[in-house]
């Protein structure tokens, strides 16, 4: 069992970790390091990952 905060999973959640998904996340990384350039030109499928990264981010900072 792993839990953290508001979701769970009975299984390891490294087991769900793809190619694809550590891509967003580097994605994620450089748009914000480079000060969101070119926010326009996302794809509506970019511009979800991107918000739902960032209120992610905001929120564990948050909560330390």
């Amino acid at each position: 069992m792993w839990a953290r905060r508001t979701a769970s999973t009975k299984e390891c959640p490294r087991s769900y970790i793809t190619a694809e998904s550590v891509g967003w996340l580097e994605a994620f990384h450089a748009w914000r390091r480079l000060g969101y350039p070119d926010a326009e030109r996302l794809t509506a499928r970019q511009a979800e990952a991107m918000l739902v990264l960032e209120r992610e981010l905001t929120e564990e900072v948050k909560r330390g």
